[in-house]
């Protein structure tokens, strides 16, 4: 049987990319008794007539999935957040972040809309991105409208399946109408009433782009939910946490109540912003205070 990836699903067809052609199939009925939903990125087996009656017979192993967005099989994430319009926010960037460092993808902070900054919020964004590179994340500045930073972004999508994830009306759809012109992908502005953007994206879509790199252009979204993370696993998605860890009195410290915690320490000395052990606390409160799963 042909084997192929799924590069768009939309209206429970899924499109699946093989050999240069796509090919428009159905999930058999054993998807949906087994409890498994094809997603884009998914590599799958297939059968066909031609390339409009198709059926998607199984599903390979996944080496990750996300819920939303929707995808499999992510080699990085491009996590999207403008600098203004909607204001740069790190709550929700470090929400994006712990996800993704949870499923094992690699992050990339890509910083947009740059051409709005004025002058005195330019020094502010700065003193941001240095402080997300000094815990050895990378970070791209770029304007759709202005091309600052679209040279830099490049060659960290080739080769790779990437997936364009943030907030609406970051601007996703507009760097991707920037990195390939010819899309020309929908965009919206933002509502000043609201202060977020129009959802333009409605479905799950990989993308060619330059150096046969796949970009996923998703739905944006203004919330997560940390449904699958442990306890266990919260302190080694923030990396300057996990880096000071080994020197906690305690193995398996939770750096909140215990004595001689070396992650505490730091944050009193500076070395671990406050801003980020906040977020941290947060998000371990409402991962201990999740309704348990049945």
């Amino acid at each position: 049987m042909p084997e192929g990836k799924i590069i768009k699903a939309l209206s429970g067809f899924y499109y699946v990319l093989s050999n240069e052609e796509i090919t428009q199939c159905r999930g058999r009925g054993i998807f949906r008794k087994n409890k498994v939903t094809p997603l884009v990125g998914d590599h799958v087996s297939f059968q066909s007539e031609n390339e409009k009656e198709g059926y998607i017979l199984e599903v390979f192993e996944r080496k990750n999935e996300l819920v939303r967005p929707p995808i499999a099989n992510v080699d990085q994430a491009i996590l999207v957040f403008s600098a203004v319009e909607p204001d740069f926010s790190t709550a929700l960037l470090d929400r994006f972040l712990v996800l993704v460092e949870s499923k094992e993808i690699e992050p990339l902070i890509c910083v947009t809309k740059m051409d709005l900054v004025k002058d005195g919020e330019r020094e502010m964004i700065n003193d941001y991105v240095e402080t997300y590179r000094s815990f050895g994340y990378e970070v791209v500045i770029t304007s759709s409208k202005t091309e600052e930073g679209l040279a830099a972004l490049k060659p960290h999508l080739a080769g790779k399946i990437s997936v364009f994830a943030g907030q609406s009306g970051v601007g996703k759809s507009s760097l991707l109408n920037a990195l390939r012109p010819e899309l020309d992908l929908k965009t919206s502005d933002i509502s000043t009433h609201l202060g977020r953007g129009k959802h333009t994206t409605r479905h799950v879509e990989l993308i060619e782009v330059d150096d046969e790199g796949l970009v996923a252009d998703t739905p944006g979204f203004s919330s997560l939910e940390f449904s699958e993370l442990e306890l266990e696993e919260l302190s080694s998605c923030f990396p300057e946490m996990a880096e000071k860890s080994d020197e906690c009195k305690f193995r398996g410290c939770f750096h909140i109540n215990e004595p001689k915690c070396a992650v505490k320490k730091a944050v009193e000395s500076g070395e671990i912003p406050e801003f980020r052990y906040d977020h941290y606390q947060q998000f371990y409160n409402e991962i201990k205070d999740r309704k348990p799963r049945y």
